[in-house]
């Protein structure tokens, strides 16, 4: 199956909740959220409204949300890619020094998986990240739970390397969350 890769539009909070909540079902949604999804369901269409506006096409100030979406409208899978200017603000792991992106809510259906959905996802991601006139991104980050196995391989291929940051999971004090980073590539600026 195609998809197209696009930005979310204001209206469509209805696609992005019913994506978010299949996200908060997968079998490793305890090791890849930091939600679950007893709160998300019961969150009202206003929460849904505004997230969305915040992150949809070209009006959300805080970031954007990139879904894969098939010719017959149903989404496959998203990224959203908040921006996190150096002004600072704290921010999950700390105060940053650097403009920077920070991707969440990565997500790809099972049936979308191993078909290059999220590599897509991440090239569009990474690459509006780049493209950002302000502020100028030094660097595009995430988070990972150390036994999050899938995720750590996919963001390694994707080019993303450990910044040596962690901070302790949510709930699991003997467990941690690591920060992987890609650095801004001297070509683009």
């Amino acid at each position: 199956m195609r998809y197209i890769i696009r930005p979310v539009r204001a209206g469509e909070w209805r696609k992005a909740r019913e994506l978010r909540l299949d996200a908060l079902q997968d079998p490793a949604a305890s090791i890849a959220f930091l939600d679950t999804y007893e709160a998300a369901v019961q969150r009202s269409a206003a929460h849904w409204k505004d997230w969305v506006g915040r992150v949809a096409d070209e009006h959300g100030p805080d970031g954007r949300q990139f879904v894969a979406e098939a010719s017959d409208g149903t989404w496959a899978g998203s990224v959203t890619v908040l921006v996190e200017p150096a002004d600072g603000t704290e921010r999950f792991g700390g105060v940053n020094e650097l403009d920077q992106t920070h991707l969440v809510g990565v997500y790809a259906r099972p049936e979308a998986r191993g078909n290059g959905v999220m590599d897509a996802l991440f090239r569009v991601g990474v690459g509006w990240s780049w493209e950002l006139a302000e502020p100028k991104v030094q660097r595009v980050r995430l988070w990972v739970h150390e036994r999050n196995d899938r995720a750590v391989g996919f963001y390694r291929r994707a080019g993303f390397e450990p910044s040596g940051a962690t901070v302790a999971a949510q709930g699991e004090p003997d467990a941690q969350e690591l920060e992987y980073e890609l650095r801004r590539p001297a070509a683009t600026g």
